[in-house]
């Protein structure tokens, strides 16, 4: 059954900027309730007044990779609405850097914000989503969480983790009125490659062609609206390159690693 954007209350992670923002405008768009959360109060804020009927909205800023700020910034929100439907798991970070040239230390870093802080908040908010008797968890994962490339060893895992986590979540959870979703990606224009760490944990602060040459957010965000409140929990949002690899890769792995070699991904 197709749920009703308007009936539902989102929070959204990640919210400043990129598919966040695009997402966030979405569904308010259809009437929806948006929490957005990100690190940048005064780039929420103008998030917000872009987004319909702004002043039903909230702005929580706070750093997903703090455990305390996390946990404050629900206890915030749990005070200003009545309950959560969905959490959209979307704040992130990405790569560009061979696996021989990055340490450990930003590999770590990777991991922190891609997985154990999506998950964190996460078990944040199912108690009570438990409680009132259902809600939706989204996890914004990748193409790159599906398919090896070079440049994104360490992000590739925490998007491969993050997809296997919310399997099991949805299999442990299913009874107890709890949806599981999984987003992945393919390239998106956003500043995500700008932003993405090299080996050393510096930002790359170049565009990467094939992002600039990606989707737009908002036409992500109007799939994923779509998509979700249809009810679908495995969601590729992509172009047609990245959607042919998956294809390949469900078919012949070999195949289409031959394919990544030969086309150096970057």
């Amino acid at each position: 059954m197709k749920t009703k954007a308007k009936d539902l209350t989102i929070w959204i992670t990640g919210a400043s900027s990129g598919i966040g923002e695009a997402l966030s405008i979405a569904f308010a768009k259809r009437g929806a309730s948006i929490i957005l959360s990100g690190r940048d109060k005064a780039k929420l804020e103008t998030v917000k007044n872009r987004c319909k009927n702004s002043k039903k909205h909230i702005v929580v800023p706070f750093d997903i990779a703090d455990a305390a700020q996390a946990k404050e910034a629900y206890e915030t929100i749990k005070a200003k609405t009545e309950k959560v439907d969905w959490l959209i798991n979307n704040a992130g970070i990405s790569q560009r850097a061979l696996i021989m040239e990055t340490t450990e230390e930003v590999e770590r870093k990777l991991m922190e914000i891609d997985y154990f802080a999506q998950t964190r908040l996460t078990r944040l908010v199912l108690p009570d989503m438990i409680a009132q008797g259902g809600g939706k968890i989204v996890m914004v994962s990748s193409v790159a969480g599906l398919l090896g490339t070079q440049y994104r060893g360490a992000y590739g895992a925490a998007k491969a983790a993050i997809h296997m986590w919310a399997n099991s979540l949805r299999a442990e959870l299913h009874d107890q009125g709890i949806e599981v979703a999984t987003i992945f990606p393919g390239f998106i224009q956003t500043n995500i490659s700008i932003n993405a760490l090299t080996g050393d944990g510096s930002a790359q602060g170049t565009m990467d062609d094939a992002t600039n040459k990606g989707l737009t957010a908002t036409a992500f965000a109007k799939q994923v609206v779509k998509a979700l409140t249809k009810g679908e929990e495995y969601v590729i949002v992509a172009g047609s390159k990245e959607k042919l690899a998956t294809r390949v890769n469900r078919l012949s792995p070999p195949k289409l690693y031959k394919l990544i070699r030969e086309s150096q991904v970057k």
